[in-house]
């Protein structure tokens, strides 16, 4: 089986680029956007659980460079307790996008950056912007950024940032 490249996000509004291999096109991060634009960026997250079972839920993610290297990633910005104690325990993580009967799923390694999982180089500051480009990235929009940013503080939001190990689909 040969290797699968990951191939970056494209900007809004163009074609998706699609690698080749010798088996035909490779999925990428471009196809997991173009599928999570038509579903409003819902995706399931599956987390694995102590006792080696799956937790799934639905959230909102998108796709945006990592703060630190630039690659491409997907990311959400959640407070859920089950999903960031797997994350703590276990960062693996998969991300599946679907609309209609197509799917992306893109498994991977998560980073927590949060107020109770500091990250250097993401203080205060740039954990309140870095939400900001999560919610942006997942198709979200705000009227009102300050108390946005407030909800996000009081209710001690993380990001997670999935770094693709691999990428497939239907």
């Amino acid at each position: 089986m040969s290797a699968v490249r990951l191939v970056p996000a494209e900007p809004p509004g163009r074609a998706p680029a699609r690698a080749r291999s010798e088996n035909g096109p490779v999925t990428n991060l471009t196809d997991a956007v173009a599928i999570g634009r038509r579903e409003r960026f819902l995706v399931v997250i599956s987390t694995i659980r102590a006792d080696g079972t799956v937790q799934a839920s639905v959230v909102n993610a998108g796709v945006l460079p990592h703060p630190g290297t630039g690659d491409d990633v997907v990311a959400f910005v959640t407070y859920g307790p089950a999903k960031l104690r797997n994350l703590r325990a276990r960062p693996q993580v998969t991300v599946t996008f679907r609309s209609g009967p197509q799917w992306v799923t893109v498994e991977g390694q998560a980073q927590i950056a949060g107020p109770d999982d500091p990250q250097p180089g993401i203080d205060h500051e740039r954990l309140r912007l870095l939400r900001r480009e999560v919610f942006i990235a997942a198709g979200g929009s705000h009227d009102d950024w300050a108390a946005y940013d407030k909800v996000m503080d009081q209710q001690r939001r993380a990001v997670v940032l999935v770094t693709p190990t691999r990428i497939y689909s239907n």
